[in-house]
């Protein structure tokens, strides 16, 4: 079986968390998701998660060094060398050259991005509605809109890049969460990429 190394990308509230989980099952991959990772050291109390939370609750994102170093240990776990789905990064142009590099020195690249497109008002109210279900601190309306900026001018050129490496699926991200889904697994079927588990 081949591995499969796959980078899921959307706005904040396009259901990017939630897809990653369904593709990385249906392809037998580990979700390595920043924000999983950050949230758990957040919790543990760890010297990282105090760092992390520091800079979150300022509305912030976390340093490129940090973000890349914590990636970058995680995909040198055993259940990561049969491949991953990356949620949460590399997010900005100088992350796509840390993980470039890394893969690059395993003889790895990522085999596809999907981008989950979802308009800016649409993300707002999916956002709005999860912090009232989990009672999401950090989801106020400016962090929001602070983080939708950050995304569309640090996150959306990356698309550019990898766009030019011929391996974005743009998917449209609205509609019921398994149609969503399908047009993943469509798109990743047509790049030739099998599932694990039809």
């Amino acid at each position: 079986m081949t591995a499969t190394r796959l980078l899921i990308v959307g706005p904040q509230g396009s259901g990017k968390g939630t897809q990653g989980v369904l593709v990385a099952e249906a392809f037998g991959i580990p979700v390595v998701s920043t924000g999983d990772i950050f949230r758990a050291n957040i919790q543990q109390g760890t010297e990282l998660g105090r760092t992390v939370k520091a800079i979150t609750d300022a509305g912030n994102l976390v340093p490129d060094e940090v973000t890349s170093e914590i990636v970058r240990d995680r995909l040198s776990q055993d259940d990561a060398q049969g491949g991953f789905l990356l949620d949460g990064y590399p997010r900005n142009a100088a992350q796509v050259e840390h993980l470039d590099a890394f893969l690059g020195g395993r003889g790895e690249s990522l085999d596809a991005v999907i981008l989950l497109d979802v308009p800016r008002d649409e993300s707002i109210a999916r956002i709005a509605k999860r912090a009232e279900e989990q009672g999401r601190t950090d989801d106020t309306a400016e962090a929001i809109a602070k983080r939708l900026d950050i995304y569309e001018s640090e996150t959306a050129p990356i698309l550019d890049v990898y766009g030019a490496r011929g391996i974005v699926d743009r998917i449209d991200g609205v509609g019921s969460l398994d149609e969503i889904t399908e047009r993943i697994f469509a798109a990743l079927g047509a790049r030739g990429l099998a599932r694990v588990a039809a």
